[in-house]
This record gives structure tokens, sequence and C-alpha cells, in this order.
């Protein structure tokens, strides 16, 4: 189960427009289906392959299945690419340079987050945060298209965020 901290957080709620409109608790927005915002993070290492990770089993949605490298909410004040960097660092110990590919709409397959959406290629082995994540590897593009289409097994946002960077070319980068 997911700590109460984690619940509490305060988060910025958006318009239809992804406009700020408010602040409220994590764990209110998740219930009430609030609109947010989200970040999240395709790590690749210098042969192409895209890392994944399983999310820890004892997070709040989707415990552990298989989603991007790195991905969060993003906090009050804070744009999508500081977001993206911080959580990049935190989740698997990186610092690099990030490309921007797009952002998605708020829509149910991201728990109505609008996404924003950046790739990164790995300058060293990600460290991953046992916090945060079970485990994760390194797969093949068709490989982890493969898995997004698996819903017992990959996060709902998962498929939409691979196709939205396969839009942008990066099924063989």
């Amino acid at each position: 189960m997911a700590s109460l901290d984690q619940y509490n957080e305060m988060l910025p709620v958006v318009d239809a427009n992804d406009r700020v409109v408010g602040r409220e608790r994590r764990g209110v927005i998740h219930r009430r289906g609030l609109l947010h915002r989200a970040v999240h993070v395709l790590l690749f290492d210098q042969a192409g392959r895209l890392y994944l990770q399983r999310r820890s089993r004892i997070k709040d949605t989707h415990p552990g299945k298989w989603t991007s490298s790195a991905s969060g909410h993003v906090d009050p004040g804070e744009s999508y690419e500081v977001a993206a960097v911080r959580e990049l660092r935190e989740e698997l110990g990186l610092d690099c340079p990030l490309t921007y590919l797009g952002k998605l709409p708020a829509q149910p397959a991201t728990e109505n987050e609008f996404s924003a959406i950046f790739a990164a290629r790995a300058n060293r082995e990600p460290r991953p945060d046992p916090g945060e994540i079970a485990e994760g590897r390194f797969f093949t593009w068709a490989q982890a298209r493969e898995l997004a289409g698996r819903p017992q097994e990959a996060t709902p946002s998962l498929a939409v965020v691979l196709e939205l960077a396969a839009g942008k070319g990066l099924e063989a980068p």
C-alpha cells in the first residue's frame, strides 16, 4: 500500500486546456478523476533499446505493472521539463539531456493526466530506486510494444506513450 504522505501530496489541478485552476491532494485527484499533469521519460541505451520499469507493488495505482522508464506528477510551480529531469534523477539516478516529444491529452489511459513525453539517451547504467521500482531492464522496441499491448502486465499509459514516441520516429532510434 502507498504511504500516507503520497496520498496527501498537493498537486496542481488543471482545466481542459491544461491551465492551473487550483491544488488538491493526490489521493483526492485520483479518486475524483480530476485533471492534472504528469511526465514520462523514455530512456534509450546506446544500442537503441528502451528501458522500462516494473512499478513497485506498494504503488497505489497499477502496482507491479511495467511502465515508461521514469514518470511522475508535475509539482506545483514546476514545468513539465523540470519534472522530467527530477523524475529521471529520483527514479533512475540519472542526469541526461532530454528531448521533448510531445504532450498527450488527459484521458482515461493516463488517469486524466496531461502527459508530457521526453526521450533521453543513457549516459550510464540506471540505478533504480527500490522504493519506486520493483525491477527494470532494457527492451527492444518490438518487445516494448508487445509488452504495452498486454494490459494485465503493463500500465494503460505505456501503450499511448509508446504510440506518441513511434509517431516521432523513435521505433528505430
